[in-house]
């Protein structure tokens, strides 16, 4: 029987709203048993960090030198990851030698695929001395350089999910983050792409015109006009036309096309935008999925919600009526993919990123 290792996954999102941590037993194979979990907010200040390093990164070029605001970003983030980990083993009456490994999937500040380069800032090394636990970060790049599309990588957890929850039938699970992503598992396939925008542009609009960091519960989407000729517009894109794998930048879909509109009009639009894309993933599953099951921050939105029920006919429903933990799916994944890695076994699939043949990656830092 493949050995349980007790892991601590990390995910800090591209919604940039704090850190999830969550404990998992697992063999990185078929078995993960959950264990206590907790969210960290980011400060007004790590935020403010995290968004200048977002900007700065698109005007470096791969192997020229880092920016100070990107290092400077780096070390509060780590020391954050850092943070959450005491927290969470205090939460869970925890030493540090009681856990073999961290998974840290840091904070992606640029995606270019096509270029075979994805830049997610974290120290591992520093995570690692910090927290007294071996560490593995830097998940995408192998997938990348070998050419695949390095996201999305919590496929592989979903279908374990999907198989211990003893699911029938073809299932699609959606991830709301920042951006949004599927997974399409039947007994034969698991099958994963990028759908296009989840949070990030309703978030940037909410905040830009409200100065708040998420629509919450999707008050203010609620309150707009959805602009049909505008929503249609945005729609025309050719990234949804493309089967998948595919991937995106979380800037790759911003605001521009709906600024002329009022902030109510322009959430509404935008929320709007983000269901109709998921919906459209329909068009490249091999056929029809049974029930869609989604976590991720989205799954809080109502207006969005309710968007999304109104374009897919079939049920949708959220991860916890599965008594999946939505807010930290993601979180177990990269503890889940951290065992896979120390083990050597694959973290993506030609299915899931485009990847040439089954790719492990991740880099490995030890606290001795």
């Amino acid at each position: 029987m493949p050995k349980v290792l007790k892991a601590i996954g990390l995910m800090s999102g591209t919604s940039l709203d704090g850190i999830d941590a969550a404990l998992l037993d697992t063999d990185g194979e078929n078995l993960a048993h959950p264990g206590p979990a907790l969210t960290i907010p980011y400060d007004a200040q790590t935020r403010a960090q995290l968004r200048a390093a977002l900007e700065d990164a698109r005007s470096v070029a791969e192997g020229a030198p880092v920016p100070w605001s990107i290092r400077d970003a780096e070390q509060s983030l780590t020391q954050a990851h850092a943070a959450a980990v005491h927290q969470l083993l205090s939460k869970a009456g925890l030493a540090p030698r009681d856990v073999a490994l961290i998974g840290f999937h840091g904070q992606t500040i640029l995606h270019r695929p096509a270029e075979r380069w994805t830049w997610q800032i974290g120290d591992g090394q520093m995570l690692a001395g910090l927290t007294g636990i071996d560490t593995v970060n830097d998940f995408r790049s192998a997938d990348v350089k070998a050419g695949g599309q390095g996201a999305p990588l919590v496929p592989l957890y979903h279908a374990a999910l999907a198989k211990s929850a003893g699911a029938t039938g073809p299932i699609a699970i959606v991830n709301i983050g920042g951006v949004a992503n599927v997974t399409f598992v039947d007994d034969e396939t698991v099958l994963a792409f990028d759908t296009g925008p989840g949070n990030a542009p309703i978030d940037d609009w909410v905040m830009r015109h409200a100065g708040k960091p998420i629509d919450e519960d999707g008050r203010i989407a609620a309150t707009g006009k959805v602009e049909a000729a505008v929503l249609e517009r945005m729609l025309q894109h050719d990234f949804f036309t493309r089967p998948g794998p595919k991937s995106l930048d979380r800037l790759d879909f911003g605001m521009v096309d709906v600024e002329h509109l009022s902030p109510e009009d322009g959430a509404a639009t935008l929320t709007a935008f983000t269901a109709a894309t998921i919906a459209r993933a329909r068009e490249h599953f091999p056929g029809p999925a049974d029930t869609w099951i989604v976590c991720g921050g989205g799954r809080h939105n109502t207006t969005l919600m309710k968007a999304l029920r109104a374009h897919l006919n079939a049920p949708v429903i959220a991860a916890e009526d599965k008594s999946w933990r939505g807010d930290f799916i993601e979180a177990e994944a990269f503890a889940y993919l951290a065992v896979r890695s120390l083990k050597g076994l694959p973290l993506s699939l030609p299915a899931t990123t485009g990847v040439p043949q089954p790719m492990t990656g991740g880099r490995l830092s030890r606290t001795t």
